[in-house]
């Protein structure tokens, strides 16, 4: 029976996430292909990871086959736009029979998108994510945190904007409606747990365990403008 160190990771999207995510699961021995579309943001990725790192678009399927996905073990799709998560976890599903998906969810509106579809999303802060590849299942885990969808509660995360009503605010201070909590932030890199006091500033990436429904909500305070908020 084979290791988890003779896993096959393809990651498609080297953004903050997908960069993060190779480098940490190739300091772990990990085989990884990350593939990017972007020339120059490829360009600047491939001076640190080299060969493991690939030019493409990943929604193409001859871009995914040089990439070995006949033989990948696990395909997290965490590109910048939904409609190709979708099309990358649909092509890995069901042409390749890819056992282990993860797909990150940029807007929460698409969020039943991909369930309807049978992708079970992923929030896209890089320490979760290993957690769920590596099995780590702490009693307050990734994996509890996914099965509340029998609860009828949903996690997204959402991209501090510039300008927002969020920013500058202690969570504390943020008008969050009841339903809601703020359980992680990723900051340049780095995830942690906020606390009260802790101030939100535009570029966070904000994860939050709320009920259904609550989605414009949410997106009005941390991803819209104040002043189209009040508009």
């Amino acid at each position: 029976m084979g290791s988890e160190s003779d896993m096959y990771v393809i990651i498609a999207g080297a953004g903050k996430v997908g960069w993060n995510l190779a480098r940490e699961l190739i300091a772990k021995d990990r085989e990884v292909t990350l593939i990017e579309s972007n020339h120059d943001r490829f360009r600047v990725v491939e001076q640190e990871l080299e060969h493991a790192v690939q030019y493409g678009d990943a929604s193409e399927l001859w871009v995914l086959e040089r990439a070995g996905i006949q033989r990948a073990d696990l395909v997290i799709a965490v590109t910048g736009d939904d409609e190709d998560n979708i099309l990358i976890s649909q092509v890995a599903k069901e042409k390749y029979g890819v056992q282990r998906i993860v797909a990150r969810v940029n807007n929460p509106r698409n969020l039943t998108h991909f369930k309807m579809l049978g992708i079970q999303p992923a929030v896209s802060a890089t320490d979760l994510i290993l957690r769920l590849i590596e099995h780590e299942v702490p009693e307050y885990g990734l994996v509890q945190l996914l099965a509340l969808e029998e609860e009828h509660l949903e996690i997204i995360e959402l991209e501090v904007l510039e300008g927002s009503l969020a920013v500058g605010k202690q969570v504390q201070e943020i008008a969050l409606p009841d339903g809601a909590l703020v359980i992680s932030v990723l900051r340049s890199g780095r995830g942690f747990v906020p606390k009260p006091d802790s101030v939100i500033a535009a570029g966070d990436q904000v994860l939050l365990i709320l009920d259904p429904g609550l989605e414009n909500q949410i997106t009005t305070l941390f991803a819209s403008s104040a002043a189209g908020a009040s508009a």
